[in-house]
């Protein structure tokens, strides 16, 4: 029952992110998944509620993940120790390790083109979208960046005006990268020189890790 719940949310979601949600009907998933439309009410009793699994199941897979690149993401005081002291080459290497995940994780990157689709048919996903993928960056970097501005690292800046330096043109770039793939290589090029001039600019201290 567990393997057919699961094939139902990786069916949806390949689905959602072809064609919207509100395009795709039950119907259509169960075919997908191979089974008859009264029983994949047995597993989930409405799209709903399909939705709200898939967000639930891909916010726990992105948190599994970031954690064994030891950057929680979710949590900024649980990494303010990852941040603090970083050299130049380590934070571009875990920059790029998270952009690449999020890149090419299949069910993040499915995910992420569900909502962007959806934004221009419902203010709920917009709204979404927006905390999901912008609000929350902020928050999280904001709160890195305030940590590392009382301890004396970062030059003393607004850390929310900081966050939003630092964020937009990462996510600029990965929206890049979704709609035109073969600029990935030109965009990690991007990448690396934003992040490298963000941290010769705005840290004190240096050293290294």
């Amino acid at each position: 029952m567990e393997d057919t719940k699961q094939r139902i949310l990786e069916k949806s979601l390949e689905l959602f992110s072809a064609k919207g949600y509100d395009a795709v009907s039950v119907g259509e998933i169960a075919k997908a998944v191979g089974i008859k439309a009264p029983s994949l009410y047995n597993h989930f009793p409405s799209k709903q509620a399909i939705f709200d699994a898939i967000l639930e199941t891909t916010s726990a897979h992105y948190q599994k993940d970031t954690a064994e690149i030891s950057v929680h993401v979710q949590d900024s005081q649980k990494d303010i120790p990852v941040f603090s002291h970083i050299s130049e080459e380590l934070l571009v290497e875990k920059v790029r390790q998270i952009f690449l995940y999020s890149l090419h994780d299949k069910t993040i990157s499915q995910f992420r083109r569900m909502m962007t689709l959806e934004q221009f048919r419902s203010p709920k996903f917009a709204e979404l979208l927006s905390k999901r993928y912008v609000d929350w960056m902020i928050s999280y970097h904001a709160g890195i960046f305030r940590a590392l501005v009382a301890n004396g690292e970062l030059r003393n800046e607004d850390p929310d005006t900081l966050a939003w330096m630092y964020v937009s043109p990462i996510i600029v770039l990965l929206s890049i990268c979704d709609r035109q793939p073969e600029r990935e290589a030109e965009s990690l090029e991007k990448l690396d020189a934003h992040v490298k001039l963000f941290f010769r600019t705005f840290n004190i201290v240096g050293g290294e890790k």
